[in-house]
């Protein structure tokens, strides 16, 4: 599967549009991980706990569009988004989406 963020696949053609796939995941902080995180934020540095937390996130989400996409028949997907929403104190969504297309 071909994913890029812009209209156009350098060296393809896209032959028909299929619409828009999407795919999300909503994620809740731990409460153990809040604690080091307010630890981590009186001495600085990176929260590694929430960083690979929403890295896996971004992934489920993904793994989530391209299966809606390859259901519609799609070998691509055209301009790719994120966008995060926070839906309740300690929980956000990711949601990524695009358009699926058959590209030669």
């Amino acid at each position: 599967m071909i994913i890029v963020t812009s209209s156009i696949i350098a060296g393809k053609t896209i032959r028909q549009s299929l619409g828009l796939v999407r795919g999300n995941t909503i994620r809740a902080r731990h409460l153990g991980r809040d604690i080091m995180a307010i630890l981590r934020m009186i001495v600085g540095g990176e929260i590694e706990d929430y960083t690979k937390m929403m890295a896996e996130s971004r992934e489920q989400a993904l793994d989530r569009m391209i299966a809606e996409a390859r259901a519609l028949g799609a070998n691509a997907i055209t301009d790719v988004r994120f966008s995060t929403s926070y839906l309740a104190s300690g929980a956000a969504e990711i949601l990524v989406f695009g358009t699926a297309v058959i590209a030669e």
